[in-house]
């Protein structure tokens, strides 16, 4: 069997996925003519053509852009339901899946607008899917602390609904202690703990994600590399890292996909994973990112059923539903 039917049809979890970065141009065009909003593109073609953004500020600005077409609840479902098809298309099984709050209430649109729509596409994707979801409610670093409590107190009557916080946009000038405040709330809360870390941050913002936020995960972290023992900690601990190869590729992390260090940290003992991140920004959903990694380091049916074991593992599933999974790939 080909490493591509090998991705195709082992049973994969994502765990770091921006729903908001799943937006398709087409979408984006039917959405801004539903709601008559004006777009700075005159075509589907054009949106496009911007999607092939030089960095991360022009990235910034198309995804702002983006967001603004999502008005009502069913943008969200519709938004929602997109990407739960693709995992069915992709046998994605299991996601975990973040989104910005700040994104759309700075815009004056509610939790009781966005949420009924991602819950009703989520509930409809396991009845006729049988994918199971949950979600990462994430604040956005480069604004204040005080704006992440705002939005842990607003989204108060969907806690139930939240498995997870976590913290993402522009890691630069906006280390994890930022919000250190915040993020002891939400663990006494009971929510599980991620946080963006060591991609275009140092090394040394891993650390405080674990020592300052007490994580249960980091989002990307292939910078621990720099550190040997951060390397030692990860995989004693056996914290995991959402790893995101065609993210770290399109933001200049690495200059080639040749460069990238997910099989030097999986050969050391990191739990690592692999993830698509905002795949229709950055080049591919979750198999794109896989098939990247096969056609440019030396990889086996081995590896991929390592990152794809490591993905349940990982995940925050119970342990019962995660040896399901593991078994299964093992069996195969």
């Amino acid at each position: 069997m080909s490493l591509s039917s090998i991705i195709n049809n082992i049973p994969k979890a994502e765990l770091h996925l921006h729903i908001e970065g799943s937006l398709t141009p087409e979408l984006m065009w039917r959405l801004a003519e539903k709601h008559s909003v004006s777009l700075p593109y005159a075509s589907v073609e054009e949106i496009e053509a911007a999607y092939n953004f030089e960095d991360l500020q022009s990235f910034l600005d198309i995804y702002y852009a983006g967001a603004g077409v999502l008005k009502d609840e069913d943008d969200f479902f519709a938004l929602m339901w997109e990407y739960l098809t693709r995992c069915h298309q992709e046998n994605i099984v299991h996601t975990e899946i973040m989104f910005d709050p700040q994104t759309h209430t700075e815009r004056g649109i509610g939790f009781d607008v966005f949420m009924p729509g991602f819950l009703k596409a989520m509930k409809k994707a396991e009845g006729e899917y049988g994918i199971s979801s949950f979600l990462i409610m994430s604040f956005l670093r480069h604004l204040p602390e005080s704006s992440a409590f705002e939005t842990l107190a607003l989204a108060e009557p969907y806690y139930g609904d939240i498995k997870a916080v976590g913290l993402d946009s522009s890691e630069l000038g906006h280390p994890p202690s930022k919000f250190e405040r915040v993020f002891k709330k939400a663990k006494a809360l009971g929510f599980k703990i991620v946080a963006h870390a060591g991609e275009e941050g140092p090394a040394s913002y891993i650390w405080e994600a674990i020592e300052l936020l007490d994580v249960d995960r980091i989002d990307h972290g292939v910078r621990c590399q720099e550190d040997e023992r951060l390397m030692d900690y990860l995989q004693e601990k056996q914290i995991p890292l959402t790893v995101c190869p065609l993210s770290n590729l399109k933001l200049c992390v690495i200059d080639d996909m040749k460069q990238h260090n997910i099989i030097t940290l999986l050969e050391r003992g990191l739990l690592v994973t692999v993830n698509s991140d905002d795949p229709t920004y950055f080049g591919g959903f979750l198999n794109e990112n896989f098939e990247a990694l096969a056609n440019a380091l030396d990889i086996n049916e081995g590896v991929i059923k390592a990152l794809a074991i490591n993905s349940f593992k990982a995940s925050f599933l119970s342990e019962e539903r995660k040896s399901l999974f593991v078994d299964k790939i093992a069996q195969m």
